[in-house]
């Protein structure tokens, strides 16, 4: 379907379903240094399975079917907290990835005509091109955290600044803790050490099905890191590897994790797994600005940088955990049952985005 035009280009909504269209996506995705995993169709159909959010995937195609320029986008629907139209949806990046800016104001413009046809939704783009006038940029609420690798393990604790260093030490110097990698048969165990751990933030885990859809879609971009004290999973980690980057991206840890720095011994370990595989770059991910978890990040000697995301239109969807209308609630969540947090958790965070 055609929905915008300009110059020799014009902006149509590819085929997810098609492994040539898919395939070609793909290729520009990775071809291109803004290019992340967010902007890949695997994310993006691996979303619209996990969660049920519908898929668009706008692409500025030459007449000769060559891409110039994508804008992955899902349309995320939920009772709680509304509509709209996210690039990319349950990521921290995405937005325009374009050739040039006159290819992005394309993309754009067909991104604005899709939310009015979808009944004037708002429209969040989470890192990419900016997007131009009427558009509203933050750049104050979150903060990503990258940098380079050392060359081994030895160098790689080095860079760690000497307190959080020590207590990596400590974490190497347990016997009891031991590091599993693996893929899908390591689900289960991720699963419950991961919704455990948001459960105890207060927060709606996202359903199974959306981490068991990135996994098989990613693969063999993607796998899973277990640490076990005497056999039992006490933190676990989902990550991705994109263009030289190792992206730990869904991980937790159970209460305690801490005690047993757990924590500090996955991540170290990924660190050398993450070079094992060729990776250069290691993306700690975003957290939100002034909170613990992005001190914890600064002390593994991470410096923060600002993400600037963009929003359009009439409803700017406030999910926001750390507004403060939403603490009463987090606070019933954190003494909700496990089960219970299971079962009801994975409704409400399909509609978060």
């Amino acid at each position: 379907m055609i929905v915008g035009t300009g110059c020799d280009l014009g902006v149509t909504t590819l085929n997810l379903r098609d492994p040539t269209l898919v395939a070609a996506a793909d290729a520009y995705v990775l071809a291109r240094a803004d290019g992340t995993a967010f902007h890949r169709p695997a994310w993006l159909a691996a979303v619209e399975q996990g969660t049920g959010n519908r898929a668009h995937m706008l692409a500025a195609v030459s007449p000769a079917g060559r891409i110039a320029g994508l804008l992955p986008i899902t349309h995320v629907r939920s009772r709680l907290f509304g509509q709209a139209l996210v690039s990319s949806a349950f990521a921290v990046d995405g937005g325009v990835l374009a050739d040039d800016a006159a290819i992005a104001a394309m993309l754009v413009r067909s991104a604005r005509r899709l939310a009015d046809d979808l009944g004037g939704l708002s429209i969040e783009l989470r890192g990419g091109a900016t997007p131009g006038d009427g558009w509203r940029s933050d750049g104050d609420s979150y903060l990503g955290f990258m940098r380079v690798l050392a060359a081994d393990d030895e160098a790689e604790l080095l860079a760690v600044p000497r307190k959080h260093r020590a207590e990596v030490r400590k974490a190497l110097a347990n016997p009891a803790l031991t590091v599993e990698v693996g893929g899908a048969e390591l689900l289960r165990d991720h699963y419950h050490v991961y919704a455990t751990s948001v459960r105890n933030l207060g927060t709606p885990v996202f359903p199974a099905a959306l981490f068991r859809a990135v996994l098989t879609r990613f693969a063999p971009d993607a796998d899973i890191i277990i640490v076990r004290h005497d056999g039992r999973p006490v933190s676990a980690v989902l990550t991705l590897y994109h263009r030289g980057m190792v992206m730990p991206f869904w991980g937790g840890g159970l209460s305690e994790a801490r005690g047993l720095r757990a924590n500090e011994l996955m991540y170290y370990r990924l660190m050398r797994h993450g070079r094992a595989r060729g990776m250069t770059h290691f993306d700690f991910g975003r957290s939100k600005a002034g909170t613990g978890q992005a001190a914890w990040k600064k002390s593994w000697g991470f410096d923060p940088v600002p993400l600037i995301y963009h929003h359009f239109g009439p409803d700017q969807r406030d999910i926001n955990p750390t507004n403060p209308k939403y603490q009463r609630r987090i606070a019933l969540w954190k003494r909700l049952p496990l089960p219970v947090a299971n079962l009801i958790g994975p409704l409400i965070a399909r509609g978060l985005g």
